[in-house]
């Protein structure tokens, strides 16, 4: 599912407009993309939480040549899923 058949499956589901949920889904993900980018976790309980997280510099390998490469520290965002999230994945 991309991003528009989302927006067409909420709008279904909710009875509103795809232009009104689109607005929705991009001001909900913007705000998630600016407070993890400030170092914030968002917690959405049921679902999950994102937050940034911090990778150690660390030494890896081309893979064409075989050549050592020095990767540096990062900063990266991350997505824990919540334990309902989980369940209904899990469902048999």
């Amino acid at each position: 599912m991309n991003k528009t058949e989302l927006i067409t499956a909420v709008a279904e589901k909710a009875g509103l407009t795809k232009k009104d949920v689109e607005k929705a889904v991009n001001a909900l993900l913007d705000t998630v993309k600016e407070e993890v980018a400030a170092g914030n976790k968002v917690q959405l309980i049921g679902f999950g939480t994102f937050e940034a997280r911090g990778r150690k510099a660390r030494t890896g390998k081309n893979p064409r040549t075989g050549e050592a490469l020095s990767i540096e520290a990062a900063t990266v965002p991350a997505f824990k899923a919540g334990k309902a999230f989980k369940d209904v994945v899990d469902a048999k």
